[in-house]
């Protein structure tokens, strides 16, 4: 069954739309609104005849344009994954098909590169924050990028960038060294920036070049807090066993054997 194009305008919010009005025997109705692309492509204009089955190829275009236009939108605020790409169309519930076709576009016109991508992330999170490769991966993975297109752009953040990274950092965390003895602040920040995602050698290396180290008061300061609290809380036991108890835990805690007996001198623990 065919159709008369009787007027075609300009959407007010959109100029790149247009409406349809088509006269199928019965007067004038509004029909479809289509792309501007889709309305130059099918020399669409007034009085021409059009067949229902040409309609549905061309609303069938409009859709993928849509979903274009949708991605482009999305891609306006910052880079993204092809992944990412996916799932914003999938929740639009676009087409499979659609999705695809818009994809390879993307990628033909290098407006999506998981590579460079994966990249940009890696700059901006190792700029922005105290992120080590496991974690940045772990996060790309997250995102949909593949593990070897990760690795490869990961290689733009060598151990020696990473270790300067790292003692940029420890620095930082000097003068705000809790009551804790220079071993268990050493440790605590190492677990810091193990869960941070980088490794263990990275770190040792790291705390080479800096000198992080409590002075003697600054050691005395912590045995005398952490040793106050473990005196309270084992105010139950009595003489040898209490004594025992908070010599255990202080060892634990880091101190030397040497500032742990001073310590239980001074209270009288001995």
């Amino acid at each position: 069954m065919a159709a008369i194009i009787t007027k075609i305008t300009a959407q007010k919010r959109n100029k790149a739309r247009y409406n349809l009005y088509l006269d199928r025997g019965s007067g004038e109705e509004y029909a479809c609104s289509v792309d501007e692309d889709v309305l130059i492509k099918y020399h669409l204009r007034k009085g021409l005849e059009i067949q229902e089955e040409e309609l549905i190829r061309l609303l069938e275009e409009d859709e993928m344009k849509k979903a274009y236009h949708l991605a482009l939108h999305y891609l306006s605020y910052r880079m993204r994954s092809i992944a990412e790409v996916r799932d914003y169309l999938q929740k639009k519930e676009k087409k499979a098909s659609d999705i695809e076709a818009v994809i390879a576009n993307l990628l033909e016109q290098q407006l999506l590169n998981d590579g460079e991508f994966a990249r940009a992330y890696i700059r901006s999170k190792k700029n922005s924050l105290l992120r080590g490769p496991f974690k940045l991966k772990q996060e790309l993975l997250q995102k949909g990028v593949k593990a070897d297109v990760v690795d490869e752009a990961l290689m733009e953040f060598p151990p020696g960038e990473q270790q300067e990274r790292i003692a940029a950092w420890l620095q930082k965390q000097q003068s705000r060294s809790p009551k804790l003895s220079e071993q268990a602040w050493r440790t605590k920040l190492a677990n810091q920036l193990m869960s941070k995602g980088f490794t263990h050698e990275v770190i040792t290396a790291a705390f080479q070049q800096v000198e992080l180290t409590n002075s003697a008061d600054e050691e005395w300061d912590a045995i005398m807090y952490q040793g106050e609290k473990l005196l309270r809380k084992y105010t139950k036991y009595e003489g040898w066993e209490r004594q025992q108890r908070i010599k255990q835990a202080l060892y634990r805690k880091g101190f030397s054997l040497e500032i742990i007996e001073r310590f239980l001198t001074e209270q009288e623990l001995k």
